[in-house]
C-alpha cells in the first residue's frame, strides 16, 4: 500500500498529537496539512485531499459535522475518524456519514496509516461492558443532532427543544471519560 506524495488533512484540537502524528505520516511519504478545528478544516478542504483524519471531540463543532462537508467536496476522500471515547453510536454515525474507518485514541501512527488503506467502512471499536455515563451520552446526542443540522446551533437547539445558549453551554462542557 503506497500513499507516497498524497495529500492528507489532519483535523485535531490536540496540537502536540498533531505535531507527532503529522511528522510520522510525513516520514511515510504523505503531504500533511493540519487544522485544529472544524471551521479551519472546512476552509482548507477547498484544496484537494486524498485522505482526512478527523477527531470527533473538538471545541465548538464536532468532527462529525465535518464529514459530510468533506465528502460533498471530494466524494472519494478516505476519512478515518479518531476519538478519545469508545462510542458505538458515534462510530456508526461517522461511518453512515461517509467515514471509512473509526479508531479510538490512543491509536498509533501505524494503525492510522493502515486504516487509510481500508477500502470499506468498518467500526473498529472495543465494546466496553460498562454503560456510558449520562453526561457523555447527552453530549454525544447533542453532537449527533448538531451534525444532522450541519452545525447550525439555532436549528439544533430548536429540534432539541432548548435555548440556543443552553445548547452552546452544554456543548462547551466536554465530559471526561469518567463523567
Amino acid at each position: 500500500m503506497t500513499h507516497h506524495g498524497e495529500a492528507l488533512l489532519l483535523v485535531d484540537d490536540d496540537e502536540t498529537f498533531c505535531r507527532v502524528l503529522a511528522r510520522a505520516l510525513q516520514r511515510r511519504g504523505l503531504k500533511v496539512t493540519v487544522a485544529h478545528d472544524a471551521d479551519s478544516a472546512t476552509r482548507l478542504a477547498l484544496e484537494q485531499f486524498v485522505y482526512a483524519i478527523v477527531d470527533l471531540n473538538m471545541p465548538n463543532r464536532s468532527g462529525l459535522t465535518l464529514i459530510p462537508q468533506l465528502i460533498a467536496r471530494q466524494p472519494d476522500m478516505a476519512i478515518v475518524v479518531l476519538t478519545g471515547y469508545a462510542s458505538i453510536q458515534t462510530a456508526v454515525e461517522a461511518i453512515k456519514l461517509g467515514a471509512r474507518h473509526y479508531l479510538t485514541k490512543p491509536a498509533d501512527a501505524d494503525e492510522i496509516y493502515a486504516a487509510l488503506g481500508e477500502k470499506s467502512g468498518k467500526a473498529d471499536i472495543p465494546v466496553t461492558p460498562q454503560p456510558m455515563p449520562y453526561k457523555r451520552l447527552e453530549w454525544e446526542h447533542l453532537q449527533k443532532v448538531l451534525a444532522e443540522c450541519d452545525g447550525n446551533i439555532s436549528e439544533a437547539a430548536r429540534r432539541l427543544g432548548m435555548h440556543r445558549r443552553t445548547l452552546q453551554r452544554k456543548l462547551q462542557k466536554r465530559p471526561s471519560q469518567a463523567d
